[in-house]
Formats: structure tokens, sequence, C-alpha cells
């Protein structure tokens, strides 16, 4: 069997959910060492908070656009050298 094309957009939300994750994984522990800078006022409290939402959404949206044009060059090679061989059982 051989994998000669993969659905772009398909390919992209599935990894857009999947950085979103990690980035919320990644937000909370920003966030848990900003409560260890916090030094009672400063932004470093606020950052943490932020952190939980902004990481998430940048991960999502950078995973979402970088795997569309992966998956979208893959196809152009694919048809090109003939894809890639697979042995599913």
């Amino acid at each position: 069997m051989v994998l000669n094309r993969i659905g772009p957009l398909s390919a992209a939300k599935v990894v857009a959910v999947l950085y979103a994750i990690f980035g919320l994984i990644m937000g909370a522990f920003f966030s848990v060492a900003a409560l260890f800078r916090a030094d009672g006022g400063g932004i470093a409290p606020l950052w943490g908070v932020a952190a939980v939402v902004v990481f998430p959404v940048l991960y999502a949206v950078g995973g979402f656009i970088m795997t569309l044009i992966t998956a979208s060059l893959y196809n152009v090679v694919a048809g090109a050298v003939g894809g890639i061989e697979l042995d599913l059982r």
C-alpha cells in the first residue's frame, strides 16, 4: 500500500487540535513558573494567566498553517517520487 496523497485541510485540523492541547500544557507550565516569579506586583501574575489562553491559540494556529503547507508540499513531492510505502496489518 502506498500513501500517495494527504488531505491538507483534514491533517491541519487534527494537528491544530493536538497543538492546542500541547499549548495548554505549555501555558500551564509558564503559569506555574510565573507564580514563582511573582514578587507581589508587576506583570508576572498577569503573564501567567495570559499564557494559559495565548499559548494554545498560538500553537494551534502555527500548527494548522505549518501542517497545511507541509501536507500540500507532500502531495506535490509524492506525485513526483511515488509516495511512501506502508505495510498495514
